[in-house]
């Protein structure tokens, strides 16, 4: 069987690992830069985290836990599913936690990957797999004097518990997934709260419930329960996402929920206006909250849209000249979404870098594996992420394609397998094409790169990724002997 180096322990790591010991595959290491897995639910601390797809769709479909305490997980209760899972089915054993790869290297005389980690150990393997992520690295935004502020300063994926709220000034830079978690929470103890907005979010109302002990009984107890209140939710997803794409008038209607929320919970008319979008929905991730706009109704709150112009010592100065005193900056401006695979250094046949190949934008064929790089294979990578429905169903499609094309190198010993340069260009030329057509080209967002390349998303349903990725085809690999 061929050897595996799984870049990763998050969802994508574990999932791949787990559908590799599901069909007899027995060689695989798990490289874990952290000293605990979970990836973004490990990394992500700051109060109130958690999870904007529901927990029965937010799983393996494999592991579906029917004693989940909330319809949206916590990171807590996520982060315990990980474990579990890794728990039952001896993944942990399979994992080097601090080992954070730095380079790897294809040898074309061996057929296999070379692969250091920052403590100067080399590992070897047959095959390589990517499960880094799109959103592990955070984001600073480029703005002159951040250094120079003299209070206490943090991202907010990097939050720093240390540091006490209570009666401060806090100023909150960015409105995206972490930020409208975090502002509710923090809002009641600080003492002044400004929130620096570049671009109003579209929010719909969460529908979040506790689940009871009789709902968790009856999921434990009464057979096929869980598999349909997972296909309850896969359906409301895909039939949103559709759409992105094929039918406009259904994101029509959700926007109209989306602005009845805003204007059943904000009332003050300039409020109302600092909050209303001014970009089609869809164009940025949607965002589910209750309380965020509660918090931002309150005395102690002020939404700030004038753009700044620097951080300076004493707190943050705006376009207009205005300075804004702050105790403590929160930077929740997200993540290097764009950047794959990013600082590694990843080389290919001819020692051909991937960052020169993917330098105006990344690409793979089905997301999952590149030209010039055989035997390398990526989970979640790009135009796979969703802007509706779970990652999570992604990841499952993607470790089941790439379970199959180690099957077929473990049934061609000493061959290589990589795809065909003209499969993967037609491949993402109909998939730009087709992403023409989505709200996403819109506006700015991590979705885009700074030239304007969707390099993220995937622009359909997850059942069309999943049947498109179901079965491997020969025809468009060159499995070649090795020497």
């Amino acid at each position: 069987m061929p050897s595996v180096i799984v870049i990763g322990a998050g969802f994508g790591g574990l999932g791949m690992a787990l559908e590799l010991r599901r069909n007899g595959f027995r060689e695989v290491t798990i490289l874990e830069r952290a000293g605990d897995l979970g990836g973004v639910w490990r990394e992500n601390t700051y109060p109130g985290a958690a999870c904007d797809v529901p927990s029965p769709l937010y799983s393996y479909a494999s592991e579906p836990k029917p004693k989940w305490r909330q319809r949206y997980s916590g990171r807590e209760d996520i982060l315990a599913y990980a474990r579990g899972v890794a728990e039952r089915h001896g993944l942990l054993e399979s994992i080097v936690f601090g080992a954070e790869v730095t380079e790897a290297a294809f040898d074309e005389a061996s057929g296999r990957w070379t692969v250091i980690t920052a403590d100067g150990t080399v590992r070897t393997a047959e095959v390589l797999v990517s499960a880094v992520g799109q959103l592990s690295r955070p984001a600073m935004p480029d703005i002159p004097g951040i250094a120079s502020f003299e209070g206490e300063s943090f991202h907010s994926a990097q939050w720093d518990h240390e540091v006490k709220l209570a009666g401060k000034r806090v100023a909150c830079i960015g409105t995206g997934a972490s930020a409208i978690q975090y502002i509710p929470e923090i809002q009641p103890e600080v003492g002044e709260l400004t929130l620096f907005q570049r671009s109003a979010a579209w929010v719909l109302p969460k529908f979040d419930t506790d689940y009871k002990p009789v709902h968790q009984r009856v999921l434990l107890h009464v057979p096929g329960l869980p598999v349909a209140e997972r296909f309850y939710w896969w359906t409301i997803g895909e039939f949103v996402a559709l759409g992105l794409v094929e039918f406009p008038g259904i994101v029509r209607g959700v926007s109209r929920i989306a602005q009845h929320h805003l204007e059943e919970q904000v009332t003050d008319p300039e409020l109302l206006a600092k909050l209303t979008p001014d970009y089609p929905i869809g164009c940025k991730r949607g965002l589910f909250s209750n309380d965020y706009y509660p918090a931002l109704t309150q005395p102690n709150v002020r939404v700030e849209t004038t753009p700044i112009s620097a951080v300076i010592p004493e707190g943050i100065r705006t376009a207009d000249g205005v300075v804004h005193p702050a105790d403590v900056i929160i930077y929740g401006t997200g993540f290097k979404g764009t950047e794959f695979l990013w600082p590694m250094k990843i080389r290919g046949r001819r020692g051909r870098t991937l960052s020169d190949v993917w330098s105006e934008g990344a690409h793979a064929f089905l997301g999952i594996t590149v030209p010039e790089f055989p035997n390398m294979f990526l989970v979640y990578g790009p135009n796979t992420n969703l802007g509706v429905g779970s990652i999570i169903y992604m990841i499952e499609s993607q470790a089941r394609y790439i379970r199959q094309a180690i099957q077929l190198l473990a049934e061609n010993p000493g061959h290589t397998l990589e795809v065909k340069s003209d499969n993967e260009y037609a491949y993402n030329s109909a998939l730009q094409h087709r992403l023409k057509r989505t709200p996403w080209n819109f506006c700015t967002s991590w979705y885009r790169t700074a030239s304007g390349r969707i390099t993220n998303n995937w622009p359909g349903t997850t059942r069309s990724y999943r049947r498109r990725t179901s079965k491997l085809h020969r025809y468009d690999y060159n499995l070649t002997r090795v020497g």
